[in-house]
């Protein structure tokens, strides 16, 4: 009984510029870090705010507390602090070896649901208020893996794939949530040492690029499907630059057929949670917590600020909550 999420923390109460700012760009070998999609070279600069809090007591959150699972006298005011550079967390018994996974039943305080939050730096700036939500059902253990400037792109830089074939039996995860963001729009290496791109930039190769990324993303989906696993991929926001956001809008299509070619894959449409009423970049989103208009973008303009993240976070704690009542939680 174990969920997998593809996406990593953020602070609910200091925002970190390295995770909201150039960590992912396109490396020129292995051992360099990958340019990012929005072209930032340097860290975002994010205004330190206070966490909203969510009061269940409050009549106004009943529905969001409903659909976070949490009773009527929980109030989240604070998450984790954002840890630094890449970050790999476990709680599970059996590091370097196959987990126990004698562990049967519905998810409950004393038989939790293993909570696998995996991907790039995106990943990295929602999962500790995802976290520390998820904690407030009293029925998830979680792990956090991400690296920065990583994704499906360039495998000869970080491979995704050969990495999650290692750690999914060690973690043995029942829900996994899974995300890589603007670093993937570019061209699509071979999983080997040596850079070989065998296809370019994605808007001067698009159908044949949208082929070979959904092939990946699809492959990755099978092996977290694997043993009846909830897989839960949160898919990227668009970018303030038009011709940023042209390449971005490709891979956020062909991750988007790949979920949809497997039916066992909810897709968070993160790029319609962020986008105005047109469509269009937003900066400014409605926050579920106090239904008040916030700035939710980091000043690079496309990865989201500490405002966004935790949104973004309550998203996604909503659909791990479903999964986790499809499994017969009492929440």
């Amino acid at each position: 009984m174990f969920a997998v999420v593809g996406i990593i923390g953020y602070a609910a109460v200091v925002a970190v510029g390295a995770f909201l700012g150039s960590d992912d760009d396109v490396a020129d070998g292995p051992s360099a870090s990958p340019v990012s999609a929005s072209g930032a070279t340097g860290a975002a600069n994010v205004e330190e705010v206070e966490s909203t809090a969510i009061d269940c007591a409050d009549s106004d959150n009943r529905e969001l507390c409903d659909e976070l699972g949490f009773g009527d006298n929980v109030t989240f005011d604070v998450g984790d602090a954002t840890p630094e550079g890449d970050v790999e967390t476990t709680n599970s018994d059996e590091v370097g070896g196959e987990a126990d996974s004698d562990s049967t039943g519905p998810p409950t305080s004393d038989n939790p649901a293993k909570v696998y939050i995996v991907g790039d730096s995106d990943a990295g700036t929602f999962g500790p208020y995802l976290q520390t939500l998820l904690d407030g059902t009293l029925v998830t253990e979680t792990d956090l893996n991400y690296k920065v400037s990583s994704g499906l792109a360039r495998p000869d830089f970080f491979n995704w794939p050969t990495e999650l074939e290692q750690k999914i039996p060690e973690v043995d995860p029942d829900i996994v949530v899974v995300t890589f963001g603007g670093n993937d729009s570019q061209g699509l290496s071979l999983p080997q040492d040596e850079l070989e791109f065998i296809v370019g930039d994605p808007l001067a190769n698009e159908a044949e690029w949208s082929d070979e990324y959904e092939r990946r993303a699809g492959e990755v989906m099978d092996l977290l499907l694997e043993n009846d696993r909830h897989v839960i991929w949160v898919g990227i926001p668009n970018d303030d630059n038009p011709d940023v956001t042209a390449k971005l809008a490709i891979q956020d299509r062909a991750a988007k057929a790949a979920a949809a070619a497997r039916p066992d894959v909810v897709f968070v449409d993160t790029w319609a949670r962020f986008s105005g009423r047109d469509g269009g970049w937003a900066e400014f989103v409605v926050d579920p917590r106090d239904k008040e208009g916030k700035d939710v973008r980091a000043d690079d303009g496309f990865h989201l600020n500490q405002n966004g993240a935790e949104i973004l976070a309550i998203d996604i704690a909503i659909e791990v909550q479903k999964a986790l009542r499809s499994m017969g939680a009492p929440i």
